[in-house]
C-alpha cells in the first residue's frame, strides 16, 4: 500500500464509513438493550481488530442487527456482564473454527434460511422501535409488540413522535436527493437534522445517556451462573450468527470490487479476534456488516487501513466529543432502527427466493424468529429445507394399461416418502394381471423396497406375472439377492439406454414384453426400441423436430460406413437436423472415369446425388468423410479371394485407394502406424475419397468460392477416439488438439 493511496482513497472512504457506523452503532444498541457505549465499543474493535487481522481487505465490521434480537434475550436472561462473557467465549470458538478451515461449510445453508433470518430480525425491530417511535415502549416479545400497536397507532403522540417520524421520512427520501446531496450519509444526515431541531425547538425528549468519561468505562465480563446448557447454546447461537453474516457479507463484498478476493478461513478467525476484545471491553458482538462494506467499497477504499481508520475515528470521536452524542434524542435513534429493520426484509431477496421454490423455508424461518427465538428460527428453517428437499427427490410413479397387460413406471428416487403413491399405484392393478414394473430409479431404500418386493410376491401368489425391469444401477436385483446397495456412491455407473448398445438392454428387456414373445428376436428388439422412443425420447426431442418438421439446415454433410458400429451423431455430439448423412460400405465417393488419370467405374448416382444436393441445395458448410478401424470394405479390398459379387462391384469405387496405399507412404494416427494392415489402408481411402470429393463440379466452386470445407475423419473403434486429418503435418491428430483441416 503505498501513501498515496492511503491518503488518496482510503482516508476520505474511512471518513465516510465513520460517519454511517456511529449513528448505526448507537440505534443497534439501543435495541439490543445494551449501554449505549456498547455499541461504540464494538465499532472501534470491529474496525482496528477484526480490520487488520480478518480476511476480507474490503469489509468493514462492528456491530450488526442481526444479532440485536439474541443479544437482547440473552442480557435479559443472564445480565450485561455474563453476555460480555459469553461474547468472548463465542470469539473463542469462532477462532478455532476459523483454524479447522471449516468456513466455507457455512455457505451449506440455504440463502432462504439467512434471508429468513434477516428478515425475521428486521420484522422484531421494526416492532419493537415503532412504538418508541411513537412515544412508548417496546415490550418484550415481538408478539406482545404486535399486540399493543393498533393501541401505540391511535394513541396521542407527543414531540418524541414527531422527530421519530421525521427521522423515518428523510431516510426514505434521501436517496432521491441530488447526488451532490447524498454524498452525506443518509443516517448521518437524518440523525443530525433531527438533533438539531430538536435543540434548537427545546423540545424534551429523552436522550443519550453516557458515562461522564468512556475512557474509564469497566465492564468487566463476569461467568454467569448456572444453566451451563443454556449458556452454552446461547455461546453457539451467537458464534454461529455472526460467522454465517460475516462470511455472506464477505462473500457479497466480494462481488462488489476487483481487488483481492476474501480468505473466509482467516476472516473467520479475524472476526473471533474482535469478538474476544469487543466482549472483554464490554462491548456488543461484531460482525461484518454488508452496509459498511459496500460504503466503504462506494467511497472508494482500496486497502484493509480504511477499515482501521474507521475505527479510529469512532474512538477519537466518542473520546474527544461525547456530549455530542448526549444530545441525540432516543426517537431519532428509534426511527433510524425501523429505517434498518425494514430494510433487512429486503423484498429483492424475498423475489429471489419465490422463483427458486424456497418461499415456504423463507416463511418459515422468519416466523421462528419472530414468535419463538433465533435459534429455533433457524432449526426451523433448517428443518423445511429438508422436508422441501425430500419432496422434491420424490419418483415421479404412473401406470400404463393395455388390457390385462400394465407397466408401472417409477422414475427417481425411490424412498419411503413415495410408498403411498406407489401403494396406491399397485393397488389399482387388478389380479392375475401381467405386470412389469420399469425402474428408472438413482436410489432405492430399505423401505420402498421391502413394499415393492412385498407387492410382487402378494400379485405373483394371486396368479399374476410380474417381470421388475431395472434401467440402471440394479438396486432392486441387489435387494433380492440379499446384497443391498445402500449407497448412490457404491451404485455401479451405467451407460443409459439411448447411449448403450442395443444388445446390452434388448437382450434383457425384450422377453419380458408379452406382445412381443412371439416375434422374431430382431423385430420384438426393434419394437422395444420404438416403444422406448415413443414413452422417454419423443417427449424430450419433439419441440425440437417441431421446428424442423417444414425444412431441414445441417452444418455437414456426413459421409461414413454402413457399419453398425458407427454412430454419427453420438461421435459428433450432434442431433436431428444438424448432419446430413450419407452411408455405404466403405465410406467411398465414387469419381467418374478417366479422370486425372484414375479409371474405374461410371459415377454412382445415388451418393452424387446426395452430394449436389446437399452442397448445392442446402448449402451445408462442410463435408465430412470419416472412416473408422475394423472395416470390413479395407479387409476385402486386401482379401480378393472373397466371393461376393454385389460387394466386388461396390468396392471398385476404392481401388483409387488401394493403389494409393500401395504407391505412398503410410499415414499415422498421431504420429504412429496403425497395427492393422486394414486400418492403414483406411486411412489412405479416406484421404482418397476427399479427392474423389473435389471431381465434383458443385463442390468444387463451392471450395473455390470459400464457401466450403472438406474434413479428412478416422473413429478408432476400440478406443473410441476421434481422429481429424491435419493437411500441415500430415497426419490424422486426436479430436480437439488442433483445427481439423482437409487438404492432402
Amino acid at each position: 500500500m503505498s501513501f498515496a493511496t492511503l491518503l488518496r482513497r482510503d482516508v476520505p472512504a474511512s471518513l465516510v464509513v465513520f460517519l454511517v457506523a456511529v449513528p448505526l452503532s448507537l440505534g443497534i444498541a439501543l435495541a439490543s438493550g445494551a449501554p449505549i457505549v456498547a455499541g461504540l465499543i464494538a465499532a472501534v474493535v470491529g474496525g482496528i481488530v477484526a480490520g487488520l487481522f480478518g480476511g476480507s481487505a474490503m469489509q468493514v465490521s462492528g456491530p450488526a442487527a442481526g444479532l440485536t434480537v439474541v443479544v437482547a434475550e440473552t442480557i435479559a436472561r443472564f445480565g450485561w456482564a455474563a453476555t460480555c462473557a459469553m461474547v468472548v467465549a463465542a470469539g473463542a470458538l469462532q477462532i478455532v473454527l476459523g483454524l479447522s478451515r471449516i468456513a466455507r461449510a457455512a455457505l451449506a445453508i440455504s440463502p432462504a434460511i439467512v434471508h429468513g433470518m434477516l428478515g425475521g430480525i428486521g420484522l422484531t425491530i421494526v416492532l419493537g422501535q415503532l412504538h418508541v417511535v411513537l412515544g412508548g415502549s417496546a415490550q418484550s416479545s415481538a408478539l406482545d409488540n404486535l399486540l399493543a400497536l393498533p393501541g401505540q397507532l391511535v394513541g396521542s403522540h407527543d414531540t418524541a413522535a414527531f422527530i421519530g417520524v421525521l427521522t423515518i421520512g428523510i431516510l426514505l427520501l434521501w436517496p432521491r436527493l441530488p447526488h451532490a446531496v447524498r454524498k452525506v450519509p443518509g443516517p448521518l444526515a437524518a440523525i443530525a437534522f433531527t438533533t438539531v431541531l430538536a435543540l434548537v425547538a427545546g423540545m424534551q425528549l429523552d436522550r443519550i445517556e453516557l458515562p461522564g468519561n468512556l475512557l474509564e468505562i469497566s465492564f468487566a465480563p463476569r461467568l454467569p451462573e448456572g444453566g451451563w446448557f443454556d449458556i452454552g447454546v446461547a455461546v453457539l447461537t451467537i458464534a454461529l450468527i455472526a460467522s454465517v453474516e460475516s462470511l455472506l457479507s464477505a462473500i457479497a463484498v466480494d462481488k462488489l470490487h476487483t481487488g483481492p478476493r476474501a480468505n473466509l478461513n482467516r476472516e473467520l478467525v479475524g472476526q473471533g479476534m474482535a469478538n474476544m476484545t469487543s466482549g472483554a471491553l464490554g462491548g456488543l458482538p461484531v460482525t461484518g456488516v454488508i452496509v459498511r462494506s459496500s460504503t466503504n467499497v462506494a467511497a472508494g477504499a482500496r486497502t484493509r487501513a480504511s477499515a482501521v481508520l474507521h475505527g479510529i475515528w469512532v474512538l477519537l470521536f466518542s473520546v474527544l466529543l461525547a456530549g455530542l452524542l448526549e444530545s441525540i434524542p432516543l426517537a431519532a435513534l428509534g426511527g433510524l432502527l425501523v429505517h434498518v429493520g425494514a430494510k433487512l426484509l429486503d423484498v429483492g431477496n424475498i423475489r429471489q427466493v419465490h422463483r427458486h421454490g424456497d418461499l415456504p423455508i423463507y416463511l418459515v424461518t422468519l416466523l421462528g424468529v419472530v414468535f419463538v427465538d433465533m435459534l429455533s428460527g433457524v432449526l426451523l428453517g433448517i428443518a423445511a429445507s429438508l422436508v422441501l428437499m425430500l419432496l422434491r427427490t420424490r419418483s415421479k410413479i404412473h401406470a400404463e394399461v393395455d388390457g390385462d397387460r400394465w407397466r408401472v413406471v417409477v422414475d427417481g428416487a425411490l424412498t419411503f416418502l413415495a410408498i403411498p403413491k406407489l401403494s396406491k399405484v399397485l393397488a389399482a392393478i387388478p389380479e392375475r394381471a401381467e405386470v412389469t414394473v420399469e425402474l428408472v430409479v438413482d436410489y432405492l431404500d430399505h423401505a420402498a423396497f421391502e413394499n415393492l418386493s412385498s407387492w410382487q410376491l402378494a400379485h405373483e401368489r394371486t396368479g399374476g406375472t410380474v417381470v421388475v425391469d431395472e434401467i440402471g444401477h440394479p438396486y432392486y436385483q441387489r435387494g433380492k439377492s440379499g446384497a443391498p446397495t445402500v449407497s448412490r456412491l457404491a451404485a455401479t455407473p451405467v451407460v443409459p439406454r439411448w447411449l448403450a448398445s442395443w444388445s446390452d438392454w434388448q437382450a434383457k428387456s425384450g422377453p419380458h414384453l408379452p406382445d412381443q414373445r412371439s416375434a422374431p428376436p430382431s423385430t420384438a428388439q426393434l419394437a422395444l426400441g420404438t416403444s422406448e422412443f415413443q414413452r422417454r425420447t419423443a417427449p424430450l426431442v419433439q419441440g425440437t423436430l417441431s421446428g424442423l418438421a417444414d425444412g431441414q439446415n445441417p452444418h455437414t454433410l456426413f459421409i461414413t460406413c454402413a457399419d453398425s458400429r458407427i454412430v454419427p451423431n453420438l461421435i459428433t455430439t450432434s442431433g436431428p437436423g444438424d448432419l446430413f448423412a450419407v452411408r455405404n460400405i466403405g465410406n467411398l465417393v465414387p469419381a467418374d472415369s478417366g479422370v486425372t488419370g484414375d479409371t474405374g467405374p461410371p459415377l454412382d448416382t445415388s451418393v452424387g446425388a446426395s452430394i449436389e444436393y446437399a452442397v448445392g441445395v442446402l448449402r451445408v458448410p462442410e463435408v465430412v468423410v470419416c472412416g473408422h478401424s475394423g472395416c470390413g470394405a479395407m479387409k476385402l479390398m486386401l482379401d480378393p479371394t472373397a466371393e461376393l459379387p454385389a460387394v466386388r462391384e461396390w468396392l471398385r469405387h476404392a481401388e483409387p485407394s488401394l493403389r494409393r496405399y500401395q504407391k505412398n507412404s503410410p499415414v499415422s494416427l498421431n504420429g504412429e502406424l496403425p497395427a492393422a494392415e486394414g486400418d492403414r489402408l483406411a486411412l489412405h481411402n479416406i484421404l482418397q475419397q476427399l479427392r474423389h470429393l473435389r471431381r465434383y463440379p458443385v463442390v468444387a466452386e463451392a471450395e473455390a468460392r470459400g464457401e466450403l470445407h472438406l474434413t479428412g475423419m478416422y473413429f478408432d473403434v476400440g478406443a473410441a477416439q476421434v481422429y481429424l486429418f491435419d493437411p500441415e503435418s500430415g497426419t490424422f491428430e486426436p479430436a480437439g488438439e488442433r483445427a481439423a483441416c482437409s487438404r492432402d
